[in-house]
């Protein structure tokens, strides 16, 4: 799942590590996307391996990075969070990233409120 992702991601960082593998899921790509956008990761791969896939992702060095420093799941399998776009909040005074999964498709809290879409409240990074 991509809760799974963004602990990989943040203990490699920890670690110095250039790049992180992990299981392949379209929510768990899409969400890695967006993660490279925001500027928290570097390029985003597919990997096959035999019948599996796997994401490979590398991790950014140097000026341009923004690592992950925290991360908090908000929609749980045991309790789902959806919201409106008028509730949608900012992260951290705007230094952080609300991740949206919307009939649209996976995107940031600050896309779905610019296209007043609301879904369900996957997680929030900073």
């Amino acid at each position: 799942m991509y809760y799974d992702l963004l602990a990989r991601i943040q203990n490699a960082e920890r670690a110095g590590k250039e790049s992180v593998i992990g299981r392949f899921s379209k929510l768990s790509f899409a969400v890695a996307r967006i993660l490279k956008d925001e500027g928290y990761v570097g390029e985003v791969h597919k990997k096959s391996v035999g019948k599996l896939d796997h994401i490979e992702i590398r991790l950014l060095k140097g000026a341009k990075a923004r690592a992950i420093t925290g991360f908090k799941i908000i929609s749980k399998p045991s309790r789902r969070l959806y919201v409106t776009a008028q509730n949608l909040r900012s992260v951290r005074q705007g230094h952080g990233t609300a991740v949206i999964s919307t009939s649209k498709g996976v995107m940031t809290g600050k896309e779905a409120k610019k296209n007043n879409i609301g879904g369900e409240y996957l997680f929030e990074v900073w």
